[in-house]
């Protein structure tokens, strides 16, 4: 049912209008002024609003000019007995989808209301959509010459077409999300969202409304019905990134929306059904948290159909000086810097260093290398990488992690012991390099 609230500052006709509104089938409340009609929208929601210009108080125009800027206002609909063009194009400036003036002919009313309405749903999608228009212009590149590479990409190609769910395994900064969307780029859903949330950055209550959305009163700052990531991503593709973050309570409600599509949203009673095909990745090894028991083992099953793991950069050297060639041309077209390639040695400091940090630190150092760059091409001086050749070849009987326990230690020497600093450095984020400085026993961090 359209909801509608009428905004009028004469009693007999705000009467008349929720009496035949009521009739056509609508639910219609009024307001007298535009300070009640501010408070009905806190209390209740609504779809359409028609709006008297002329009122004591807050008139229609100043109204319109306090809800500009929320993107969850109704549409509205001016409908006024005091019409002038230049009413009509302040009305219009300002967000009015249509104006309309008294006497009205019910009909013609109702039918710009349904318009309206379906306008309504339309914006609602608008900001996503462009968002996603945005995804496409840019269209990231999956740049790598390895077999390793080869094999995911021949995977790629073979599932993308499928609506089948798929399952993505790999350290931080080596590109779940750069596989996840080159999988939807080559699916059916290409045309429509792809829409992402890093389940780690949100509590169990706010990634649950995130998710699947609120209805108005369902906690103290909910004032009006909020929309959940899965039904913007309707007919498209939501990509659940750091799934393993995802708390316990709200697994069992995702592992029934992966089964049947259906949900509901906090607060409601209502089963909701959305199409959606789910991608989801994790740099946990999941069978060890549903040891722990952290991890559901039937959500893990049903999110398991397709697995793609992806090696770190560390086991797939050869990939180095693709990838940095593609970096270096990148922002050096980003930042209007004419550098041809590497100098003699520079590549070599690449391939020496053990990466933690992956894909992401390599591109951190290539952008910082084009910044600092002042010849024609990139050499080691202009890499600010902590390990040298002569490091690690002193490290040739040091393991990998120790390798790389060193590696932080020596990032949060030079960062004087500030941790969003060596992340940033690290090209990691804070939480996972606080949980290798936990699984490495580092507690208090060396400082200068």
């Amino acid at each position: 049912m359209i909801r509608v609230l009428a905004v009028d500052d004469e009693e007999p006709f705000r009467r008349l209008l929720k009496k035949e509104l009521a009739r056509k089938g609508f639910y219609a409340e009024a307001a007298p002024d535009g300070g009640a009609a501010i408070q009905r929208l806190k209390d209740e929601s609504f779809d359409v609003i028609l709006l008297d210009i002329v009122m004591p108080g807050t008139d229609g125009i100043s109204l319109m000019k306090k809800l500009k800027a929320d993107p969850a206002t109704p549409v509205i609909i001016v409908l006024t007995g005091k019409a002038t063009i230049e009413t009509a194009v302040e009305a219009m400036k300002h967000g009015a989808y249509d104006y309309l003036t008294k006497p009205y002919k019910l009909d013609e009313l109702v039918i710009v209301i349904n318009r309206a309405y379906e306008y309504g749903k339309l914006r609602v999608k608008k900001e996503q959509f462009e968002q996603e228009l945005l995804r496409k212009e840019s269209e990231p590149e999956f740049v790598g010459g390895s077999g390793k590479i080869a094999h995911i990409l021949a995977l790629i190609r073979k599932i993308a077409p499928t609506d089948s769910t798929v399952f993505i395994q790999g350290e931080s900064g080596t590109g779940k999300e750069l596989v996840a969307n080159t999988i939807w780029r080559r699916s059916g859903r290409s045309s429509l969202p792809f829409i992402a949330l890093n389940c780690a950055t949100l509590s169990e209550n706010l990634i649950e409304s995130e998710l699947f959305g609120h209805e108005k009163g369902a906690f103290t700052s909910a004032y009006q019905a909020k929309y959940g990531i899965v039904e913007v991503a309707d007919k498209g593709t939501l990509f659940l990134d750091e799934i393993g973050e995802m708390p316990l309570g709200l697994q069992a409600k995702l592992l029934r929306f992966l089964d049947s599509g259906e949900f509901r949203r906090v607060g409601g009673n209502k089963t909701l059904t959305v199409d959606v095909r789910v991608i989801a990745a994790t740099n946990k090894d999941l069978t060890e948290v549903i040891r722990a028991g952290g991890f559901r083992q039937d959500l893990y099953y049903r999110l398991n159909v397709i697995n793609i793991a992806i090696p770190p950069l560390r086991e797939r050297k050869e990939d180095i000086p693709v990838l940095a060639s593609h970096f270096l041309k990148k922002y050096s077209r980003k930042l209007a810097k004419d550098i041809s390639g590497f100098a003699p040695g520079a590549l070599d400091s690449l391939k020496l260093s053990p990466w933690p940090g992956n894909v992401r630190e390599l591109e951190n150092v290539i952008e910082r290398a084009v910044i600092l760059c002042e010849a024609g091409k990139i050499g080691p001086e202009d890499l600010s990488i902590p390990f040298t050749p002569v490091v690690l070849e002193a490290s040739g009987n040091s393991t990998l992690e120790e390798i790389e326990r060193d590696y932080i230690l020596k990032v949060l020497q030079e960062s004087n012991g500030n941790q969003s600093k060596a992340s940033q450095v690290l090209g990691i984020d804070r939480k996972t390099l606080y949980l290798k400085l936990k699984k490495y026993g580092i507690d208090e961090p060396a400082k200068r």
